[in-house]
């Protein structure tokens, strides 16, 4: 059986992604090689915005359903489309919810771009801008201080450092330094 069609027998004859019964086509899910594990079917305009720059984000509401889906290969375009999505506030809130593990995680990553993979990110996988806005999803003792910043804590107009695992903002006044895996853009 070819992989075009164990990925119809697979997807009901359906994009995996939007759900469109129109051009479909097998996609190879980059870092690997062809193979029916490591492929989607998907349709011309899931393809076509899949390597666009700019991203037609009424289109991916779809993954709204699909992020769901038991496929790991799907979980992984899923995720790799609502990190890119990130800056709205619908994808974000479905980039909380979704769940990888380590080795898929791992996966989805490897194919992100290059420049993508040195950015500062917060615990969901955001990515940071010095001037965000960013909430404490965790208490943390603050050496030196004597006082706790409280989970819930928004720090405005963080301030990015040259290890992308750490950002600078003012809590209770004192400026001091946040790991990334401790807080979530707001």
């Amino acid at each position: 059986m070819s992989i075009e069609q164990a990925l119809m027998e697979r997807s009901g004859s359906k994009c995996e992604l939007c759900g469109s019964e129109d051009n479909l086509a097998v996609f190879e899910v980059p870092p690997v090689e062809a193979h029916s594990d490591k492929c989607i079917l998907a349709c011309g305009t899931c393809r076509d915005q899949i390597e666009a720059e700019e991203l037609d984000q009424n289109h991916w509401r779809c993954l709204n359903d699909s992020m769901w889906s038991p496929v790991p290969v799907v979980q992984v375009m899923a995720w790799r489309m609502l990190t890119r999505l990130n800056s709205e506030p619908w994808a974000q809130d479905l980039l909380d919810m979704m769940y990888l593990d380590e080795e898929l995680e791992k996966w989805a990553r490897a194919g992100m771009p290059a420049d993508d993979a040195v950015a500062t990110r917060d615990s969901n996988g955001a990515v940071l801008a010095a001037g965000d806005t960013v909430t404490l999803i965790k208490d943390l003792d603050v050496k030196g201080t004597g006082f706790t910043a409280k989970r819930g804590t928004a720090v405005r107009g963080i301030s990015l450092t040259d290890n992308p695992e750490h950002i600078e903002g003012r809590v209770n006044g004192v400026r001091i330094v946040i790991l990334t895996k401790f807080v979530k853009k707001s």
